[in-house]
């Protein structure tokens, strides 16, 4: 854990209040805040009988014998329960009207558009089920998925779930080398690939980067590929085997094997670190559990709904919320393969207006970056259709929160502002829209259920408004069981820096209102003169002023104050580099939140790193302001150029 004894000093001031709209509460699933704090208490009170009652409305080919056994830090949940993630999604609602819905609607980057009913994907996940069974695979066995956004990924990872096979998706973006080295880690028997994608108007060749990883992983017997882009690839007899030929012949009959609870659904590493990479396990009942009520609750998902997650299947955002939690509740789940700004920057609008989306479900970067491109892309299209946005990824700042509530919401909507992690497998802290009136920036209170606390580093509660450590107290259904053949690194990571309880790795406090406000990763706290402060509380007051539509804020050394505050500014519309808006913002920054938190130096860009997944790579910033060269990981860099254009601008 970085840092010292002292707590993480909280400068961010935000006292906007927004109530939920009455006529949405009377149509939600979770109506009143008495309701809500009726749940938590019963949750609270006996957690184990709230959970299984809950699971009760999945389907289970046979009951459990204990709901959680708990031996810290390794959990078990439904002990002795066997399920399918697949019949769950798919099967179950085959029995009414559903069987006829649209479960995917799916949106090629060049326009082209696909439309699977619950029987259609049903019947391609039992086809590609039993390819996988021809090609060898079987239960326990992992399959490598390394694909653009199209159905097939879909499929293949309900195929993966319906026979016992552990998925591992690996994002489309990433190198070779990063491909081999999860691939390798995983063992992995099968790859599903295509031969290409497309991203920005370009294919993404990716059977090209599977042969080369293919060159050094030793446990793939054969691959499966998708034509996409009809891109010329080089196929090895014996090896490479077309989709469509396998799919060709294949039975759509294939019963969902009954998998034990604890059974493994998948691997997903995390990105953006140097060594090993690190493969984060979730199992069967307790992650579907999980992704299911919070879908359903926090999304307040109708069966008249149609919804959509903008994010990559990619990472665990994907998993949960375009697929697992939505197809589970049986609701119409958007796919889109491409950019948000591509052809044109209402891409995100075209979208939502030509499907009449009803719950929109983005990140905070790309609100920021669609802030920067100015309101009338979004005003050339009819939202009208929008009942509930959703925020994931990081923590949004209070101005992106209200561009995003009055542009795209027309101050009608809720916002849900979720917190949670590739670790937790489904969201941890968030408003329930019809329940908890919302602060811009702040994603509010835990889920029902969900145990969790800012503390010090002793493990100590810390004073409402205080900044501390975000920790979790108990164990939850939907948690990680371990990291991938390393229970150590997945004790010493979690369970270790503060004993008994997990440690998210994040900054947060809590305010007299028990609201929670996550300042970013505790590894991006700055310590300016013996002030520990939160990245994001900055860069909220950067964003505040009318001329900037995003900013990052690092550390860089100081020989006075020890630590000085670099922020990396892009600027609204027409509003162009100057000293005098330096000074301006500075300004604005000591006015805001104090002069503590004035930044040291302001440097104008016209982007910012991003991973492909929208995160802002703060670690490079720190190198570019400390004049240091760049180390580590940046397979999953969007745009190498961004890097080289800041390296050149800072010699």
């Amino acid at each position: 854990m970085a840092g010292g004894e002292k707590e993480i000093t909280s400068v961010l001031k935000e006292r906007r209040l927004f109530k939920p709209n009455k006529e949405f509460s009377q149509q939600a699933h979770i109506k009143s805040l008495r309701e809500y704090e009726r749940l938590c208490k019963k949750a609270e009170k006996d957690p184990e009988t709230f959970w299984g009652t809950l699971a009760k409305e999945l389907h289970w080919f046979k009951p459990w014998k204990k709901v959680l056994q708990w031996k810290p830090p390794f959990a078990k949940w439904f002990v002795g329960g066997k399920i399918n993630v697949a019949y769950n999604c798919l099967d179950r609602h085959l029995e009414g009207w559903r069987k006829n819905k649209a479960a995917i609607i799916w949106e090629g980057e060049p326009g082209d558009t696909r439309t699977l009913t619950y029987q259609d994907l049903h019947r391609e996940v039992c086809k590609f089920a039993n390819v996988l069974k021809q090609e060898g695979v079987v239960k326990g066995d992992r399959v490598a998925i390394y694909m653009p956004m199209i159905p097939e990924l879909a499929i293949a990872m309900l195929a993966c779930a319906r026979i016992g096979a552990t998925h591992s998706i690996i994002f489309g973006g990433f190198s070779s080398a990063a491909l081999r080295d999860r691939i390798n880690d995983a063992e992995a028997k099968l790859v599903v690939t295509a031969d290409g994608g497309y991203r920005k108007g370009s294919v993404i060749t990716l059977k090209e980067k599977v042969d080369e990883a293919l060159k050094g992983s030793p446990s793939v017997e054969k691959m499966v590929v998708v034509r996409r882009t009809n891109t010329p690839v080089k196929m090895r007899r014996g090896r490479d085997f077309w989709w469509h030929d396998l799919m060709k012949d294949a039975s759509d009959h294939c019963k969902a094997v009954p998998l034990d609870s604890e059974h493994p659904l998948f691997i997903l590493y995390t990105s953006g670190t140097t060594g090993k990479p690190k493969g984060v396990v979730h199992t069967t009942g307790g992650y579907l559990l999980g992704t299911t009520v919070t879908a359903r609750w926090i999304f307040d998902l109708k069966d008249t709904d149609t919804y959509w997650c903008t994010a990559d299947i990619g990472w665990v955002t994907g998993h949960s919320y375009i697929i697992y939690g939505i197809l589970s509740n049986g609701v119409t789940s958007v796919m889109y393969e491409g950019v948000p700004t591509y052809p044109q920057p209402d891409r995100l609008w075209q979208i939502v207006d030509k499907y009449k989306v009803n719950v929109f479900y983005t990140a905070p970067t790309a609100i920021r970056a669609l802030v920067k491109l100015g309101k009338a892309w979004p005003e050339r299209h009819d939202l009208s259709s929008l009942r509930l946005l959703g925020t994931v990824g990081e923590p949004i700042n209070p101005e992106a929160w209200m561009w995003y509530h009055t542009i795209i919401g027309k101050k009608k909507c809720p916002i849900v502002d979720t917190w949670w992690q590739t670790e937790t497998g489904s969201i941890m802290i968030s408003p329930l829209p019809g329940a908890i009136p919302t602060k811009p920036g702040s994603a509010t209170r835990p889920f029902p259920g969900i145990s969790v606390d800012v503390v010090d580093r002793k493990g100590a509660g810390v004073k409402p408004n205080i900044g501390g450590y975000l920790i979790i107290k108990r164990p939850w259904p939907s948690m990680l069981r371990t990291i991938w053949r390393d229970p150590k690194r997945f004790k010493n990571q979690y369970w270790s820096d503060i004993p008994g309880v997990y440690f998210t790795g994040d900054g947060a406090r809590r305010d007299r209102d028990g609201y929670f406000w996550v300042m970013g990763r505790v590894d991006d706290v700055i310590n300016v003169a013996g002030h520990r402060l939160g990245t994001m509380e900055v860069e909220s007051a950067l964003v505040s002023h009318p001329a900037v539509a995003e900013a990052a804020v690092v550390g860089r050394p100081d020989p006075i104050k020890g630590t000085g505050i670099a922020a990396f500014v892009t600027l609204e519309g027409k509003n162009k580099p100057a000293e005098k808006l330096k000074k301006a913002l500075k300004a604005h920054v000591t006015k805001e939140i104090g002069a503590i938190a004035r930044p040291d130096d302001i440097r104008f860009t016209e982007n910012l790193p991003k991973t492909r997944s929208g995160k802002i790579m703060r670690r490079l910033l720190r190198d570019i302001a400390s004049g240091n060269e760049t180390v580590g990981d940046t397979s999953t860099l969007e745009d190498y150029t961004v890097l080289a254009t800041l390296r050149q601008e800072d010699e």
